[in-house]
């Protein structure tokens, strides 16, 4: 089953390691073909690892958010390294870079220090306190508010599954009617 004409021009972004690239920590990635098979069918993705993207490279030191969960540190576990300016210097330029493609939603990797988008552990001398979300996916949650946003876990669940499609083509149509409402200014 090909793309659709009507939904072949809907960008999703994606953390990367979900299409399978390997870019994760460790040198592997997860891929998840439940997403990719299904939501590929319909959907251009527009793949994006926040880690690779500031710099860092693959394998790397493993990391994670803490301090106060409002404004957590990214921090490397074993050479305590803070990489949160480096990271957040790239969410500002990559959200940039973001509003030109356009995206109609986006699919975060759960748990991750940049990319989970709900419940990442932020640490506070060593033991998890409270839940937060990974710096880049608060970026992009910042920034798109109203973009349809999801972690590929939820994404198992038929009913989450079904109501981000439906978010995402209800946003499109959304953007498709501002446009023709709200031609350019000259």
């Amino acid at each position: 089953m090909g793309k659709d004409i009507a939904t072949a021009s809907i960008k999703i972004g994606i953390s990367s390691c979900l299409l399978g690239e390997n870019v994760r920590f460790d040198g592997g990635h997860k891929h998840a073909p439940f997403i990719t098979d299904t939501l590929g069918k319909f959907f251009t993705f527009v793949g994006v690892c926040p880690e690779v993207g500031c710099g860092l490279s693959t394998p790397r030191e493993a990391m994670r958010l803490e301090g106060d969960p409002a404004a957590p540190r990214l921090m490397t576990i074993k050479t305590r390294q803070d990489l949160t300016e480096q990271m957040l210097a790239f969410c500002r330029e990559k959200v940039s870079e973001l509003e030109k493609e356009e995206l109609c939603g986006f699919i975060f990797k759960k748990n991750s220090p940049s990319s989970g988008l709900f419940r990442v552990k932020v640490y506070n001398r060593g033991v998890p306190v409270e839940s937060g979300r990974g710096l880049f996916a608060d970026a992009i949650v910042r920034h798109f508010p109203l973009l349809p946003v999801e972690e590929e876990g939820r994404l198992c669940d038929v009913a989450i599954h079904k109501d981000f499609i439906e978010r995402v083509l209800t946003y499109r149509r959304w953007i498709d009617r501002l446009t023709v409402v709200s031609p350019p200014a000259p």
